[in-house]
């Protein structure tokens, strides 16, 4: 099946359908998304959709723009790589990641990087495929949480993930979430969960990292959703009201 794809430009970014989010303009959600995006396009951030709506994408920048605690110089990072739906099954992750690919080496990088795992987590690379098509992991935090690369030349030094990220502990009570808007569901669940925890007398902070350089210095490498809860990591699945009072009643 053939796929037609575009790449969202300053131009066309109020047109487009931006795939992971509802369509509607309107929704805090895909504003909330499509006004992180529009910052990051002239850092080289590259963000390529299928035609069709539907999620079908991937979105990359240059690793020294990366919103992660990550060195990587001279690397592109992929903050995402999503095919759902009916559209799994076509060979379009493989039309996705070999333009990310041809992309960087026509940018003279050493390669590529993106965050994973060794077994699958929600809102992370399939490590599978990742193996499958070549990368290997170069670092890796005290959850289990990998920095996969795939060099274009024998040799490249291998990112990292920096130290402040390395552990996954804060020192701060109850639950704190470390969030961006480069997830646009954060707009909508975000609020919810904060309410969730007030009207049930839960202790809950929600940090927004707002810039590059406070998320270039989170304690976490997910750094567009990161729960934790007496100071020790929890979860990077984001949240909504029922999934929060699930994980209070565990914690008791």
């Amino acid at each position: 099946m053939f796929m037609e794809y575009v790449r969202i430009t300053k131009e066309n970014l109020d047109a487009e359908h931006i795939c992971c989010a509802i369509s509607n303009n309107n929704d805090v959600q895909v504003a909330s998304k499509k006004a992180w995006l529009r910052e990051r396009l002239d850092e080289g951030l590259v963000f390529l959709k299928s035609a069709e709506r539907g999620k079908c994408f991937i979105e990359y920048l240059p690793a020294e723009y990366a919103w992660n605690p990550i060195d990587a110089e001279g690397y592109l990072y992929i903050d995402c790589l999503w095919v759902s739906g009916s559209f799994k099954g076509h060979g379009y992750a493989n039309d996705l990641l070999s333009a990310c690919i041809e992309d960087g080496k026509k940018q003279g990088k050493k390669g590529l990087c993106i965050l994973s795992s060794a077994k699958k987590k929600p809102f992370l690379a399939d490590p599978k495929f990742l193996k499958y098509k070549g990368f290997s992991v170069c670092d890796e935090a005290e959850n289990g949480i990998q920095l996969w690369y795939y060099p274009f030349a024998d040799g490249a030094e291998k990112p990292r993930i920096k130290d402040c990220a390395k552990r996954l502990h804060i020192d701060a009570p109850g639950y704190v979430l470390y969030y961006t808007h480069q997830c646009p569901f954060n707009a909508k669940y975000v609020p919810i969960v904060e309410e969730t925890a007030k009207a049930n007398g839960v202790p809950f902070r929600a940090i927004r990292l707002q810039s590059r350089g406070e998320a270039q210095s989170a304690p976490t490498p997910v750094t567009t959703y990161a729960l934790f809860f007496n100071g020790e990591y929890l979860t990077n699945e984001q949240m909504n009201d029922k999934r929060f009072l699930k994980l209070i009643e565990n914690h008791k």
